[in-house]
């Protein structure tokens, strides 16, 4: 079995969660994830399976879009709602208008500081492991990029919506964050729903229900990827088969490779300006 499936995963559930699920529905442990989603959040949740595991690295990179429901006023250790309260100020209703210029100082390339509470390793230890065992550490930032940054809702007793696409490794936690101090307060982020990851979208998307019921269809790997497909001949598919470096035979950075019968038998990328090396092998 093999192949990528887009699940909705439900609030209350992690990621992990999801992927052993999975795993034991289609009876593989050959099941991995392109992307966490907290607990807290839902939405789309992009599993790879069988040899499409191959292909996680590829779809992390892809783009992402989210909703996210901020509060104002409040701060908790996790920048979410399900956190520990470290601070609550009262604070003025703030106006929609006022929100919509915030907002728009964030789109494009900004330097963001990662939750403590998040995977990231730092000394070759993740630091939620740190905040866990209340050990301080100085946290990395990392450029990232703000495509598009909305208000899409009324702002209602200092609460609001925003819709955001952004590139990998983007925190809406952090992000929500980072809104509240450039409103002059603090802020935490209630709730977050992940609409959109590469051309994954919700309505394309299955439930665990439909996993259960046996109402699903797994993506074809070739379908999946937005990389030109070459069709090679019985020697040159031989040589692919060996791994072998190529003369360049494609003008892109990388191409799926397709034999005679149809069958995709390897993703090559550039090695240099004359020649393509293997990427990932699919015999």
């Amino acid at each position: 079995m093999n192949g990528i499936l887009a699940i909705y995963k439900e609030k209350g559930y992690t990621s992990r969660d999801v992927v052993n699920i999975i795993s034991k529905e289609l009876g593989t442990k050959k099941v991995g994830h392109t992307g966490t989603l907290d607990p807290l959040a839902t939405g789309v949740l992009v599993l790879c399976i069988g040899q499409g595991l191959k292909l996680v690295e590829l779809l992390t990179n892809h783009d992402k879009e989210y909703i996210a429901k901020i509060k104002l006023g409040i701060e908790t250790d996790t920048l979410d709602i399900t956190g520990n309260v470290l601070k609550q100020e009262n604070i003025k209703n703030y106006t929609k208008k006022e929100v919509e210029v915030i907002l728009k100082n964030f789109v494009g390339k900004i330097n963001q500081e990662v939750p403590k509470y998040s995977a990231i390793k730092v000394n070759g230890k993740k630091l939620y492991e740190y905040a866990r065992n209340n050990i301080e550490v100085d946290l990395p930032t990392r450029e990232v990029e703000i495509f598009d940054l909305k208000l899409i809702s009324d702002v209602k007793n200092n609460e609001f919506y925003i819709k955001c696409h952004v590139s990998k490794g983007t925190y809406i936690r952090s992000l929500v964050r980072d809104i509240g101090k450039e409103l002059g307060t603090c802020a935490t982020m209630t709730e977050l729903e992940r609409t959109k990851l590469g051309d994954f979208e919700l309505e394309n998307t299955y439930t665990l229900d439909d996993i259960n019921s046996g109402l699903y269809q797994l993506s074809r790997i070739e379908d999946v990827l937005k990389l030109p497909k070459i069709t090679v001949d019985k020697d040159l598919e031989k040589k692919i088969r060996n791994g072998q470096v190529l003369k360049r035979f494609f003008a892109e950075d990388m191409a799926m490779i397709i034999n005679k019968d149809n069958k995709l038998i390897a993703i090559y990328q550039s090695k240099n300006d004359t020649q393509v090396k293997p990427y990932r092998m699919f015999i």
